[in-house]
């Protein structure tokens, strides 16, 4: 039995059963989890969630920005753009069901005592705790009859920097934002969403999340995380792994094998 951890599969449908297949992954006996971004601008992101969702319990995700936008799409609340690549899937006859069952996906996961799986990072601000915590009130929602009014607040930079005191929408799109879209943070904790580069190319004011000191994070906890095609894997700590190596922009697709701590990867 075996547990692994995938990168963005991004709708990559080929990529993620050649992936899959090249550690003789088997439903039933090994778990996949999934770091989020499971589909859109890929080739078929209708055939990948029809598949992940046939493992039944043999599969786990959580949730990225592009699959809360796609949920938005979804429910009218915003238009899909051509690079999206999601008009397949929009127009699935299953689509109500797909729906639902991506919907159930938090944004944050323990998948043991050390390790913690979210999107785009952990908040230098927050322990592992608080951000299992804070996800449980975006699932709670999510899985609400209000779901589609938080799809409505979701959209939008700010706040920029947490405060305990934050309520209501403005709470709800900052636990989005530092689960789903974060990459760069100042000093003081705000983030920026607009610099999406490799490290080495962004202003000297930003700096990754994973760089800024989190005295909340025990040594030996680890994050896996998503999100950030362009750092290729490399964070330059053990503690922080990096499975978005870019597959859908013509690199590659990675899993994180737990039980031999290693990476594989096939290549678009």
């Amino acid at each position: 039995m075996a547990s692994y951890v995938i990168g963005d599969i991004q709708g990559c449908y080929a990529g993620l059963r050649r992936l899959l297949d090249s550690v003789s992954y088997e439903p039933g006996r090994d778990s996949l989890y999934a770091v989020g971004d499971l589909i859109a601008r890929g080739e078929d992101s209708l055939n990948t969630l029809r598949y992940l969702r046939s493992l039944g319990s043999s599969f786990y995700s959580v949730l990225g920005n592009h699959d809360l936008h796609f949920l938005s799409v979804s429910q009218g609340i915003k238009k899909a753009k051509r690079s999206d690549n999601l008009e397949p899937l929009l127009k699935a006859p299953d689509i109500e069901e797909l729906t639902a069952w991506l919907r159930q996906w938090p944004l944050a996961m323990a998948l043991d005592e050390r390790h913690t799986l979210v999107h785009a990072g952990l908040y230098p601000g927050w322990s592992t705790a608080q951000l299992l915590t804070y996800s449980q009130e975006i699932a709670q929602q999510l899985n609400s009859v209000k779901w589609c009014q938080l799809l409505e607040n979701m959209y939008g930079d700010g706040p920029p920097k947490w405060d305990e005191k934050l309520s209501g929408k403005q709470r709800q799109r900052f636990i989005i934002n530092a689960t789903t879209r974060m990459r760069f943070v100042r000093p003081s904790l705000a983030l920026n969403l607009s610099v999406k580069s490799a490290p080495k190319d962004a202003p000297s004011s930003l700096r990754p999340w994973f760089d800024i000191p989190n005295q909340q994070l025990k040594a030996e906890e680890r994050i896996l995380f998503g999100h950030w095609a362009a750092l290729q894997g490399n964070t330059s700590s053990n503690q922080f792994v990096a499975l978005d190596t870019g597959y859908v922009w013509g690199n590659t697709m990675t899993l994180w094998h737990k039980e031999t701590n290693e990476c594989i990867s096939v290549s678009a």
